[in-house]
């Protein structure tokens, strides 16, 4: 697959209430400097497809380069890419909330904030 022009970029659930307000604060913080992609879109699903394991839904991911980190592993590499990107932006990505009334039950927002300390992977990715 031929993605190094969306490089770097998160994927985030985006059929997820939580996942949706964290990727609305992660893409205001990187200034658009991030590709932000849903799970459920086409290119999400190719690359859930052809780099990431069957447990990618249950986390957002981050990939660089070299490397795709889901869950709390994607926390810091995120955050520091943010803060050191610098170039060349993205066409202004507008977050669409896309979730049914259950997903904003508080039962839902603490099982899905918990997943975030729960699940964690690294996977080395060759030739991109």
């Amino acid at each position: 697959m031929e993605f190094h022009d969306s490089l770097p970029l998160m994927i985030y659930d985006d059929k997820c209430y939580v996942c949706i307000k964290f990727a609305k604060l992660m893409n205001f913080l990187a200034k658009g400097k991030l590709r932000m992609i849903g799970h459920y879109t086409e290119f999400g699903g190719k690359i859930r497809k052809e780099i990431l394991e069957d447990d990618a839904l249950e986390m957002f991911w981050f990939i660089d380069k070299e490397t795709a980190y889901g869950g709390r592993a994607a926390i810091i590499p995120l955050l520091s890419a943010i803060l050191r990107v610098h170039g060349r932006k993205f066409n202004k990505v507008s977050i669409q909330e896309s979730c049914d009334i259950g997903c904003k039950d508080s039962l839902a927002v603490f099982f899905r904030s918990a997943s975030l300390i729960t699940h964690s992977r690294k996977i080395r990715i060759s030739n991109l």
